[in-house]
């Protein structure tokens, strides 16, 4: 009845993660995408320490840190500076290594192509996922039973039919699939037409390095701007160098002089050659629902934003995460509707937060300190509020998306991008590591199914729990762990951890049965009380 059980429009990071978090659990999909070749332009590079943990479920890790161009200089911090990069106010910032420790894996720099180049060959090894490259998604209709997916050839006039349980739009921020589904979005237009240029620079690489070392990117505030970022950083660890900051609305190529505004945000002058010069728009970009019927979208095609604080792709790689587990239940018979509304659910207050707590604040934040601080009007009033900035940032030590408010958790609170890292186990947070007495990490045993954590002592759960997990037909691994002192961390003796490896349940003791704890896990109505 079905050529795919799933299809993806869209091959680029988050339709080839989902692919393959798919793939893996035996799901049979096709990717749809445009283009086999790639543009060179260095984006989505800024990846968190929770991406390193995704292609670790995917099995590309090692194959990540080999691709990375960037090896020797460190990729995990930044530093912000106020007028020019090379004056005398700046400091450290946005450094994801504070959170290091609450994560099994680093963070990651590289541009989005190489990432891609690296998931396009992991998919290549499942054989149960295929990809039409050079192939354009142009429509689709759906009943009750399945959705029929239309295509046709980039370059030539044949055209294909598909027919397939789910589809799913990954196919970025002027989505097709959103549109024709009939997927409203809310717009939050800046109206700020900003510019990217990629350049290369041996003199401009001297000079930062001589004074930033081990430092991959750079945030230049200046008064004009509004609070709008100058935004620079590393492609390699030669010469090669991208640049963000606002321009004109009628700029084009020939109007911006990008050699005058790079000298102007260094603070020096030197030579450039401009490898790549293009505009996007700063806007905000929310789909009101991130599914319809059988169709589904994630990453840009749900939701789109400034690239400040690298959130994009991190944000991407999570709805791959989320969705492909549930997509997988539902596919496998153990999951049921409640369950795949649970990823809108989730997934849309997370992005809603992350814009309103921390990317739209930043740019907020800036304005109003450039517009209430300068050193040539008052020195000593700057330098303080200035010296305030310089502590570890919001950005980083509260940035930790949750579902403590799904109803597939037992959790308490609201679901968002706000939390405080701690190694406590809460349902509806992400599993901190822990090293187990034999030297193994609790994250060489989590699986891409339900894992049940249980201190070693309590055999008689352990057996409840698989019984359970027989009667609902739910795939479930038991681990009976000592209680080692990274173990002890986490302040529990049970802990169920989903397959995007969240907490769905956390306690000292086991109060509920094992039955309610899962039927609640996988969207049922009977919850834990």
């Amino acid at each position: 009845m079905f050529d795919y059980q799933v299809i993806i429009v869209g091959g680029g990071p988050v339709g080839l993660g989902l692919g393959i978090d798919l793939g893996q659990r035996g799901i049979s999909v096709l990717i749809i995408e445009q283009y086999f070749t790639r543009q060179l332009i260095p984006k989505g590079q800024n990846m968190t320490q929770r991406t390193g943990e995704h292609f670790r479920a995917w099995g590309v890790s090692n194959e990540i840190s080999n691709a990375k161009k960037i090896k020797t200089i460190g990729g995990a911090s930044g530093v912000t500076a106020y007028g020019t990069l090379l004056g005398p106010y700046h400091y450290e910032w946005l450094n994801r290594s504070w959170v290091n420790s609450f994560y099994a894996n680093p963070s990651v720099r590289m541009p989005q192509y190489l990432t891609e180049y690296v998931l396009r060959d992991r998919v290549d090894q499942l054989s149960n996922v295929d990809i039409l490259y050079d192939w354009n998604f142009v429509g689709f209709s759906q009943n009750k039973d399945n959705i029929s997916v239309q295509v046709e050839e980039m370059s030539g006039k044949e055209k294909k039919n598909f027919v397939a349980q789910y589809l799913v739009g990954c196919d970025g921020a002027f989505s097709l699939v959103r549109s024709l589904a009939g997927i409203k979005q809310k717009l939050d237009e800046h109206r700020k037409r900003m510019v990217l240029t990629v350049v290369r620079s041996p003199q401009m690489s001297a000079l930062i390095n001589e004074q930033f070392p081990n430092t991959s990117f750079f945030n230049v505030l200046h008064k004009d701007l509004d609070g709008y970022w100058q935004f620079l950083g590393r492609v390699d660890e030669d010469s090669r160098w991208f640049f963000h900051m606002p321009v004109e609305n009628n700029a084009t190529e020939d109007s911006v002089e990008v050699k005058f505004l790079l000298n102007r945000a260094i603070g020096a002058k030197f030579d450039i050659e401009i490898d790549y010069i293009g505009f996007w728009d700063l806007r905000f970009a929310h789909a009101d629902n991130y599914r319809k019927g059988r169709v589904f979208i994630a990453g840009d095609a749900a939701h789109a934003h400034p690239p400040y604080g690298g959130y994009g792709v991190n944000m991407g790689f999570e709805d791959a995460r989320n969705l492909a587990w549930k997509l997988a239940a539902s596919l496998n018979g153990w999951g049921n509707d409640a369950l795949l509304n649970t990823y809108n659910d989730e997934r849309h207050a997370v992005f809603s937060s992350t814009r309103d707590n921390f990317i739209s604040k930043m740019i907020k934040d800036d304005a109003a300190f450039l517009a209430n601080y300068d050193p040539e009007r008052n020195q000593f009033d700057f330098e303080k509020a200035w010296a305030k900035r310089a502590k570890p940032q919001d950005e980083v030590m509260l940035y930790l998306p949750n579902y403590a408010g799904s109803s597939i958790v037992k959790g308490i609170g609201a679901s968002g991008a706000v939390g405080k890292h701690c190694f406590e186990a809460k349902a509806g947070y992400h599993l901190a590591p822990a090293e187990l007495n034999d030297g193994s990490n609790i994250y060489d045993f989590l699986g891409e199914d339900f894992t049940l954590i249980l201190d070693d002592k309590m055999e008689n759960e352990a057996e409840e729990a698989q019984s359970a997990a027989h009667s609902l037909n739910i795939p479930l691994k038991v681990l009976r762990v000592s209680m080692s002192k990274e173990v002890k961390r986490w302040a529990a003796t049970v802990i169920l951890v989903r397959p995007d490896h969240f907490i769905a349940f956390a306690g000292q003791n086991k109060k509920a049965s094992m039955y309610n704890i899962l039927t609640m896990a996988i969207g049922h109505k009977r919850r834990v009380k």
